[in-house]
């Protein structure tokens, strides 16, 4: 055994022999669904893209570009939409893609039956996708199927954002026959129009995927994509040492390490992502997090700067709400200040002096998450030493963790926010107005709300941009959520792989990837 994994010819050679048309890289965490009307996270938003499409996507220039739909235009300046089907666009099993479809596919994932978690929120600006949610309606009445290859969208008001919310999967289109009345949850269910196919799937363990050959915008040059589930880092890590993965997400602790390392560093690059690292307060489930001076006073005493620049090796400090690569975004905003003696009198003048009489609380995070652990365990110090209140620290399983979420039934969390479409409509009226369907926090402000209500309804870039950075002023000062900092992947990417593109959300649909 030891003399065989050693020299030329030794282990890392031998697990890449053989694998010239396969494309390998891991999925940190078990999918939590195969439905593109249930997906909620980003690692399974990442497989997703390969086995379905949308009418639209985000290209490499992170501009939306047409995919299914040849052409989109609006008649009527943004509140009735025409989508052109393309031809030749086939799902799967060999049938061509219709609008009726489409039409399908929203009426299905906005059905009570259903109970999609994200449809609600990315297509309430259909005229009708309430009633179809309350039951009401077995249709969706502002989507209309005109012919065979046209469909027609109408808005409740003109929306200079809709086209982004087409690029989240729960607007994909779905093939009836083998998806049936149900969810999506056994493999020949999943039949897409992306271009891969699922070819297996052993849960817990690994997903792979082969080259749809009919694909609309041509064959895939890799055959295969094998996505293992690994859900330890340091083993992910020593995978792509040993030649087992081809692509690698590293996390953060593990970066310096890396960097040591004559022929791994060589293949790092750091990738900017439009994403915000916070801790949400959930005033729902905790009565004590009602009270905005407690939130400030939380706020100011948490040092982002030794968090983002010690503890995480150099991510980007977070002081606003907005991330970078969305309009709107500030790169010199200030927000709240780290400032303990602010916190402590916020705190006192919330009725809690050094932390006197104040009730224990947890902070949840995704277990097996090594930066999330030392994130909230920073934080956990700096709030009893800066405003002597005692929070326990918690991980928890990320489906779990998602679901809890969802039931609004955590107290102090820490998770990320990441761009569904670049518009800063998506990080904050869309998560905080007080109707907002994604306000698992209980967050309200009338201010706030009439604010957005105001930028939503407008396609005038510079004047959303004022109202959106006013609204964001108010989250702020609020307290509403703890900004900390923006993401930035370290990735490191073997030199077999060649043709591997991105944009500002990830790696795009993998296409172009060939593996030598």
């Amino acid at each position: 055994m030891i003399v065989a994994g050693c020299g030329k010819g030794g282990f890392s050679e031998r697990q890449a022999a053989g694998k010239a048309d396969t494309f390998r890289y891991a999925i940190n965490n078990t999918p939590t669904t195969f439905d593109p009307g249930m997906v909620q996270d980003v690692d399974t938003s990442d497989l997703i893209v390969n086995i379905y499409d949308g009418l639209v996507a985000y290209g490499e220039k992170n501009t939306i570009e047409p995919r299914i739909a040849e052409s989109y235009s609006s008649p009527d300046g943004g509140k009735t939409w025409i989508f052109k089907i393309r031809k030749g666009v086939k799902f799967h099993n060999g049938r061509e893609v219709t609008a009726e479809d489409v039409s399908w596919t929203l009426d299905r994932n906005c059905s009570k039956e259903i109970a999609s978690p994200t449809a609600r929120d990315y297509l309430s600006d259909i005229v009708g996708v309430e009633d179809r949610f309350s039951g009401k309606s077995n249709h969706i009445a502002g989507v209309q199927v005109v012919d065979s290859s046209t469909l027609k969208i109408e808005l409740d008001q003109p929306r200079a954002y809709f086209i982004g919310k087409l690029t989240y999967p729960c607007a994909f289109p779905l093939c009836k026959e083998a998806v049936g009345s149900g969810a999506i949850d056994k493999p020949d269910q999943i039949v897409g129009t992306g271009p891969f196919k699922i070819e297996s799937y052993q849960p817990d363990q690994q997903i792979n995927l082969v080259a749809f050959k009919d694909y609309y915008l041509g064959a895939p040059k890799v055959n295969r994509i094998e996505r293992p589930v690994i859900k330890d880092p340091a083993t992910r890590l020593n995978k792509f040492r040993s030649g087992e993965l081809d692509v690698l997400n590293l996390d953060r602790k593990d970066i310096p390490g890396v960097q040591r390392d004559p022929s791994l560093s060589k293949l790092m690059r750091p990738i900017p992502r439009p994403a915000v690292y916070y801790l949400g307060f959930n005033e729902i489930q905790c009565a004590v997090l009602k009270n905005a001076k407690v939130r400030r006073a939380i706020a100011m005493a948490i040092d982002r700067t030794r968090i983002a620049r010690d503890l995480l090796g150099g991510m980007p400090e977070a002081h606003g709400l907005v991330a970078p690569g969305v309009m709107s975004y500030r790169d010199d905003y200030k927000g709240l200040p780290f400032d303990p003696a602010k916190a402590k009198a916020e705190l006192s003048a919330a009725g809690y002096p050094d932390g006197k009489g104040f009730p224990s609380i947890e902070m949840t995070y995704r277990a097996q998450a090594g930066d999330a652990q030392i994130v909230c365990e920073a934080a956990q110090q700096q709030l009893k030493q800066n405003l002597g209140i005692a929070v326990t620290v918690r991980p928890m399983e990320w489906g779990a963790l998602l679901q809890s979420r969802n039931e609004n039934k955590l107290d102090l969390y820490y998770l990320s926010w990441y761009a569904d479409y670049l518009d800063p409509q998506n990080f904050l009226s869309f998560l905080f107005m007080s109707d907002a369907k994604l306000n698992h926090d209980g967050y309200k402000n009338a201010s706030f709300d009439a604010l957005c209500r105001k930028a939503d309804a407008i396609t005038d870039e510079a004047q959303r941009i004022q109202l959106y950075n006013q609204a964001e002023d108010i989250l702020i000062q609020d307290g509403a959520r703890v900004p900390l900092y923006y993401q930035v992947d370290e990735e490191l990417v073997s030199d077999r792989v060649s043709g591997l593109k991105s944009n500002l959300f990830g790696q795009l649909p993998n296409t172009s990837v060939t593996v030598k």
